[in-house]
């Protein structure tokens, strides 16, 4: 069987091409390809391999001949359209019959310009004229590659109507000779104030039932399937999730790059195990699509990254993932601290009054930027009468740019709440704006909890939205928004005769080319992403956004998992973390509540006029501590002593390591001068030891030290460098908690 090696010098794919069965990504591994494999990540063609040894890359199967088991010929590409199905039929997006009729046509890589290696590989069916191309993409030190899937007709090819289409499909996962027992998957569910609740289960408990398949002569008909529905992308689950090795040696993770609906499903098949990822479908999603010849149908984008060893190897493999693939422009890197006067502050209840004595207060801390949140507009009952974004002269007597002048003469940069994409049932927006700028169903505007949703396929939709966010720019000197999307649009909307996901689908990626646009536009303006707190924390929005919001959550002792698990499905430099300390908060809880934000963004609230000299002392060092953290946050790796945050454990914990790094995937701690800031929670329960291992520093002398506060106050530690234990006792009662910095020696 022909082979095909691909990938760069962190990464290695390996494809079967059968002249009688469509093209299968057979083998995912860290690492480059070997010099005798004779594949070219270069420009050019790559040439096919034959049978032969594969020299330096570890053994995937038994012998040298090229033989590919079975259970590895997973179809790389799965499509469903209307009149073609599955066989057997199931729930499942595989065994699709079109998918087992593709063949592989032709394959080209070449270097882009920019330095990004990259794979076309075409497959065909004669009969229906379907022609399919998967596109990868590496970058040269990145053990991962980003994916995604085209699909057209031939010009003599009968219209079809598509179903579903995959991102990507493999059976490389088991690439050793493991069974599904070997495999746990870690995901995180998410909802509103209880975002990123991560845990970590073996296959077959966490769904896929043991058949004796050799008995039954067929497939299991079982899946496990994680998504979302509707335009809150994380609004159920986080769109990130890895499989990982049970004895820690190998590990794989995703992330689906989708502002909307998504899935992956794992099943196993007649031979196999395999992993899907996709966008929209029909059965979740009401999404089909009419293909006709000369048009090509894009799949969502996703990203897979691959190491040996264990989650937080796989993780530091996404994160360089990310910032690679990032949108970065030059303000970005500023890396402002902001104040906020919502979370348990104003609430959406601004005035000049309340807003005067907070500004001067968070100039004294140490902020950058004051951003003024929701109410701003509002003139009596609101919620279903905004849309024009207009300043409230009831709550501003002298007009808002006197409290925006405010905030630029205490040196910081204004903000406001936005949530640009509704309009209220009761707008005068609703009635004078075209029915096309809108959701509908069946010619009836969608509304949500007092909302229309803006369809922003719209012309008169994006230009009603580009005046708001011109006008507030260029009149007010606005430099951030709040870009808040509290409202969810069901299916979609199937104005224009589309299907519901497929509307749904357009407007997504119409709003990502928006936010292109205004940036373009407006290069000193950042924006923050907020749906409800996470619920649209999603990486097509966060590849070009500043920072997200990663909870409402109002009980700092509740925010601690959150604010630990943030790194696993964005960027450390973009995990935004509310600090809300307040007066009447014992020492203890004040102290929690800052912590919570240092190994992030800080997103800073609170009253803090109302506070003594003292406590004002206290968050004045929160925000000195985290600008430390700062300096080197946008090349820091995260990584979870203590496993990724489950929502109810007593102690949690994370890690930002930078400074000796030795690269993607490295351990925390690897390489000498490593810096590791470790923020260590306890939040219930009366234990009052709890021992973090540090793998990465194994052997070394360690330099344990306070970092915030920099008195450790009922805090005492050592350092086991055989076991590569930190031992942590805290002699203080309640939840509690402290950032710590390790020097290696």
């Amino acid at each position: 069987m022909r082979l095909l090696h691909w990938g760069t010098g962190a990464l290695h794919l390996t494809f079967a091409l059968p002249d009688d069965a469509p093209v299968a990504l057979i083998a995912i591994e860290p690492g480059g390809v070997p010099a005798t494999s004779g594949a070219v990540p270069a420009s050019g063609a790559v040439p096919d391999q034959g049978a032969g040894p594969r020299a330096a890359a570890p053994a995937l199967w038994p012998g040298d001949d090229g033989d590919v088991p079975d259970r590895l010929l997973q179809a790389l590409v799965e499509v469903s359209a209307f009149g073609h199905g599955r066989f057997p039929g199931s729930f499942r997006h595989v065994d699709t019959v079109l998918g087992a009729a593709l063949r592989h046509a032709s394959h080209e890589a070449r270097v882009a310009d920019d330095g990004t290696a990259q794979l076309r590989i075409e497959q065909r069916d004669d009969a229906t004229g379907l022609v399919v191309t998967s596109v990868f993409e590496a970058q040269e030190a990145v053990p991962a590659f980003r994916t995604h899937t085209e699909v057209g007709l031939d010009p003599a090819a009968s219209p079809l109507t598509l179903d579903a289409v995959s991102t990507i499909a493999t059976g490389a996962f088991l690439g050793r000779d493991d069974d599904v027992d070997a495999f746990a998957l870690a995901t995180a569910a998410n909802d509103w104030v209880a975002e990123s609740r991560w845990s970590t289960t073996p296959l077959r408990e966490a769904g896929l039932a043991r058949i004796d398949r050799d008995v039954q002569h067929q497939p299991p008909r079982t899946r496990l399937v994680v998504g979302d529905r509707g335009s809150w992308s994380s609004g159920e689950a986080v769109p990130t999730a890895a499989l990982l090795a049970r004895d820690g040696s190998a590990a794989l993770a995703w992330q689906v790059e989708h502002a909307g609906p998504w899935l992956f499903e794992l099943g196993e098949t007649r031979h196999g195990a395999y992993l899907l990822l996709s966008g929209p479908t029909d059965p979740e999603n009401h999404w089909s699509l009419v293909l006709r010849p000369g048009e090509v149908f894009t799949s969502a984008p996703a990203s897979v990254a691959v190491a040996a060893g264990g989650v937080d190897e796989v993780l530091a493999a996404m994160t360089a993932q990310r910032r690679a693939t990032r949108l970065v422009r030059e303000v970005d890197h500023d890396l402002p601290v902001v104040f906020n006067d919502y979370m348990n502050t104003l609430m959406g209840d601004p005035t000049t009054e309340k807003l005067l004595p907070l500004i001067d207060a968070a100039a004294e801390v140490g902020a950058d930027y004051f951003c003024i949140d929701a109410g701003w507009y509002a003139e009596g009952h609101w919620w279903d009468t905004v849309g024009e974004w207009q300043p409230a002269a009831s709550r501003f007597p002298g007009g808002i740019d006197e409290v925006l002048d405010r905030i630029r003469d205490r040196g910081m940069v204004p903000g406001l709440w936005l949530e640009p994409e509704v309009i209220g049932v009761r707008s005068p927006l609703a009635a004078s704006l075209p029915d096309d700028a809108f959701f509908s169903r069946g010619g009836v505007r969608v509304a949500d909890h007092g909302r229309h949703l803006l369809d922003l396929r719209s012309p008169a939709a994006r230009t009603h939205l580009d005046g708001v966010v011109d006008r507030l720019v260029g009149d007010h000197g606005v430099g951030f928004f709040k870009m808040d999307y509290n409202t969810m649009t069901g299916p979609g909307t199937d104005a224009g005769g589309l299907a519901p996901g497929a509307g749904l689908l357009e407007h997504t990626r119409a709003l990502l080319a928006w936010l292109d646009e205004v940036q373009e536009r407006h290069p000193r303006l950042l924006i923050e992403n907020c749906a409800s707190g996470a619920m649209r924390m999603d990486w097509a929005m966060m590849s070009r956004l500043h920072v997200q919001s990663t909870s409402d959550q109002q009980d700092p002792v509740m925010y601690a998992t959150i604010a630990a698990a943030a790194p696993a499905a964005l960027l450390p430099e973009q995990a935004g973390h509310w600090a809300y300390p307040h007066a009447g908060m014992e020492p203890e809880l004040f102290t929690f509540s800052l912590v919570n934000a240092v190994l992030g963004r800080m997103y800073l609230s609170g009253h803090l006029n109302r506070m003594d000299a003292a406590q004002r002392d206290v968050v004045r060092a929160a925000v000195a501590a985290h600008r430390e953290v700062l300096g080197s946050i946008e090349r820091a790796v995260p990584s979870w002593p203590l496993g990724l945050p489950a929502w109810e454990d007593a102690w949690t914990a994370l890690a930002l390591t930078a400074d000796g790094v030795a690269g993607p995937g490295a351990a925390v701690g690897t390489g000498a001068g490593a810096v590791t800031h470790l923020s260590v929670w306890r939040c219930s329960g009366d234990d009052d030891r709890v021992v973090l291992p540090l793998p990465g520093l194994r052997g070394q002398e360690v330099e344990v030290r306070p970092f915030f506060p920099a008195d450790p106050a009922g805090w005492s530690w050592s350092w086991d460098p055989q076991e590569a234990e930190l031992t942590v006792v805290v002699e203080v009662t309640g939840p509690t908690a402290r950032v710590l910095r390790l020097t290696a020696g």
